[in-house]
């Protein structure tokens, strides 16, 4: 995926578009996970905070690719 995407003309890499967009779903996913009491009992929550936005950042670039 070599694509890059306008953005108010500015040429932005998809790759960075996927990887702020993947950020924002943790982060807003984050603030949920937050108030369930088993988020309190993981060992490393920062760990799958990373996981999960690994797992965004993959997703979106898949849909990318397959979309655009």
């Amino acid at each position: 995926m070599i694509d890059e995407i306008n953005v108010l003309g500015v040429y932005v890499p998809a790759a960075l578009a996927c990887g702020v967009v993947a950020a924002m779903l943790v982060y807003s996913l984050r603030t949920l996970l937050q108030r369930l009491p088993a988020y309190r009992l993981l060992w490393h929550p920062s760990l799958l905070e990373l996981a999960l936005f690994v797992l965004f950042w993959w997703g979106l670039s898949a849909l990318a690719d397959a979309f655009l």
